[in-house]
């Protein structure tokens, strides 16, 4: 085994097929024996989409979603219908937010990894972890007994309160909000069937209806100021809400209905949380394990899912390596240290985006207040004309899905000589465009929807030597690009070299600095 994965949620999944399609063998630990846990995340960004795919399991996980989504949003008396499908994002496969249950998301992911012949433990905790200065030592507790284990690398998916986290004395820096969120899964008489997202804005804050519900038509997501009493786990369902408390909020928004049925209700505390550092040796954090968020802006599940796209082909390409002061050695180093140098920095700006926006929509505080129940109804006639600028919509969703997050200071980004010139810079997500590979046009991103590193040869590029490329790297050339030069994109699709030449020294130089060279690894 070279990665012990602990968590089994959408995080912990998604790095462990990750790893194990770049090579690495690949263990799965899930504290909680049960299989269903009510989902507290219901959307899934264009990003993160693109990120999946190469594992093979998008177009399952869109089998379960709503990908024309529309969301009626209550202001006041004025109804305004926005619309969240076929917007002008002509760089991505995706132009479009997707409405799916975390629930079912995991499913596939777990299926997946199932066909790859990987079970999920459920029932088996980690006890404690540390790194020996020669690998990663942890304790593990099952219905079997206690087991200790060594590895190369255990990265902790484990939620805000994170084991790992704490075996690895990383500080956690943040606060807890005041204002909480509540889940519920109810029916509800009064309301047209389900047809879209209903939310509504208010003094207290914001309450959304999601025609997802888990054990019932209805789920409910609603802010408000915390009561207090709820534990402080944070980011996971804690005690239930009374029904009639939940039938106040539904009429303090304004919202003509009844509940016919409660099926189940939580309340939600929540935190605004930064890990210090997501790596201490061979001891990694991933998803709410090293970054904790309000709902706002759905990036919970999505920031988990694209941390993991980034270590899992590092963990991959690094396990089987030695790591000491050796080339090869100082090279994996430089490659497990890119995860923290990338990742950190682009979590550090969500927490701003996320906190911003939970501000505006549940902050009780007189200024957010009055802007959701005086200032935003006496705007609602303009809405209508903003949301029909088809490209405003589509660049918050290019914001809020991280299209534009990069990794330009990254070690792994790195400018060949000569530079160029056109193409997107090292670190860049690449974008998807229409290209040929010598046949009919074809999608970028459709050829490279698979795991590995791909070389981009433009039309004009001298050929590669056959001792340059190992075993995960495929080649393409674009023969509608003119040219001698070639990109080099990261197995996460962000570009990792680019070069105006067919510079094989620069290329090989780049391809042993990520542990994806043709030459065979030196066994620790």
């Amino acid at each position: 085994m070279d990665v012990l994965v602990v968590g089994a949620g959408t995080t912990g999944l998604t790095l462990a097929l990750q790893a194990h399609d770049h090579g690495a063998r690949v263990r799965v630990v899930e504290r909680r024996p049960e299989l269903f846990r009510p989902s507290r995340a219901l959307i899934l960004h264009p990003r993160t989409l693109e990120v999946l795919r190469p594992l093979g399991v998008t177009d399952a996980v869109l089998e379960s979603a709503d990908t024309t989504p529309t969301a009626d949003l209550h202001v006041g008396s004025r109804v305004v219908e926005t619309k969240l499908a076929d917007l002008p994002l002509p760089d991505t496969a995706f132009p479009h937010l997707s409405l799916v249950r975390q629930m079912d998301v995991e499913r596939v992911l777990s299926q997946a990894l199932a066909d790859r012949g990987v079970t999920v433990e459920r029932g088996t905790e980690l006890i404690t972890a540390h790194d020996d200065g020669h690998s990663a030592r942890a304790v593990l507790r099952s219905r079997h007994g206690i087991e200790e284990i060594r590895c190369p690398f255990v990265v902790g998916c484990d939620g805000p309160a994170s084991t790992v986290r704490s075996c690895a004395d990383i500080g956690w820096h943040g606060r807890p909000y005041t204002e909480e969120v509540v889940l519920a899964d109810l029916d509800l008489s009064g309301v047209s069937s389900p047809s879209g997202a209903q939310v509504f804005a208010g003094r207290q804050g914001l309450l959304f209806l999601f025609p997802l519900g888990e054990q019932a038509t209805w789920r409910l997501l609603a802010t408000r100021a915390s009561a207090g009493g709820a534990g402080r786990n944070f980011g996971q369902p804690g005690p239930a809400v009374p029904g009639a408390e939940l039938q106040r909020l539904l009429n303090e928004a304004g919202l003509q209905a009844r509940i016919e049925r409660l099926a189940w209700s939580a309340r939600v505390p929540l935190q605004c949380s930064l890990a210090q550092r997501f790596r201490r040796g061979r001891l990694f954090l991933a998803g709410d394990a090293a970054h904790n968020y309000s709902p706002a802006t759905g990036q919970g599940m999505n920031a988990g899912i694209q941390d993991a796209a980034n270590l899992g082909w590092k963990l991959g390409f690094a396990a089987g390596h030695s790591w000491d002061e050796s080339a090869d050695g100082l090279g994996i180093k430089a490659l497990l240290d890119s995860y923290d140098k990338e990742r950190r920095p682009a979590a550090h700006r969500r927490v701003i985006l996320t906190h911003t926006a939970f501000w505006a929509e549940a902050s009780t505080g007189r200024f957010p207040s009055w802007l959701r129940a005086v200032a935003a109804p006496r705007a609602a006639p303009a809405i209508p004309a903003l949301l029909d600028r088809r490209r405003l919509v589509a660049e918050g969703i290019r914001l809020i899905s991280q299209l534009r997050v990069n990794y330009r200071r990254s070690p792994l980004s790195v400018e060949g000589t000569p530079r160029l010139r056109g193409a997107p810079r090292p670190g860049d997500r690449l974008p998807d465009a229409t290209v040929s590979v010598g046949g009919p046009p074809q999608r970028l991103h459709e050829l490279l929807a698979r795991p590995g590193v791909h070389l981009l040869l433009q039309r004009d590029a001298d050929p590669l030597p056959d001792t340059v490329a190992g075993p995960h790297v495929t080649v393409l050339r674009l023969t509608n690009s003119p040219g001698r030069g070639l990109v080099a994109v990261r197995p996460d699709g962000h570009v990792g070299f680019r070069c105006g030449t067919g510079d094989a020294a620069g290329l090989s130089s780049w391809l042993a600095l990520i542990g994806a060279a043709a030459s065979p690894p030196v066994q620790p």
